[in-house]
């Protein structure tokens, strides 16, 4: 089965996202734009695990989880992958505490559990909106999202999905853990 971690934003900051880029959705040729309830913020990608790798995957993420604490985050600003002007993906920028480490230990867990897909690109947390199969040049629409900024939302439960290829891609959350809250300063 193909899994990832995640992050599930609420619907509050996402219905904030959905009206910056209404004005966009279908007005560009070639970009595709997935349902709304597919949007996330992967922390780690972890590929085709086998079902018999999955208890274990789910106790290393559980201990991962549990040495880190919950994030401020907010959606600031608009970007694309590879750049705005080759672009293939669409996304929302992510501001606030640095997931980076918690991303870092979610896919070792998943490595030494067995997941042996697990994607070791740098971790850049976004949210994607949108993709196209070609590259486009995006700059004008990146241009005119850039003053775009989200309330803050807690990060406070990290998720293990599973995606569901097919002509409707659909995602279930197999698993989920609460990050501890954040020390008091």
């Amino acid at each position: 089965m193909r899994l990832f971690a995640a992050l599930i934003p609420p619907d509050e900051v996402l219905d904030e996202v959905a009206e910056a880029i209404a004005p966009y959705v279908g007005q560009v040729p070639g970009l595709r734009w997935p349902d709304r309830a597919t949007w996330h913020i992967t922390l780690g990608f972890f590929g085709e695990v086998a079902e018999e790798v999955v208890p274990e995957l789910e106790v290393r993420l559980a201990r991962a989880v549990r040495r880190h604490h919950a994030l401020d985050l907010a959606f600031a600003g608009f970007g694309a992958f590879a750049s705005p002007r080759r672009a293939r993906v669409l996304w929302a920028g992510v501001e606030g505490d640095s997931a980076v480490r918690l991303a870092d230990s979610l896919k070792a867990g998943a490595r030494r559990a067995g997941a042996v897909q697990t994607d070791d690109k740098r971790f850049h947390a976004h949210l994607t909106l949108a993709r196209a199969k070609t590259e486009l040049d995006l700059r004008p629409l990146v241009e005119s999202l850039a003053g775009f900024h989200g309330s803050t939302w807690r990060a406070s439960t990290v998720h293990l999905v599973r995606s569901h290829l097919g002509p409707r891609l659909r995602y279930e959350s197999l698993a989920e853990w609460a990050l501890p809250p954040p020390r008091a300063s």
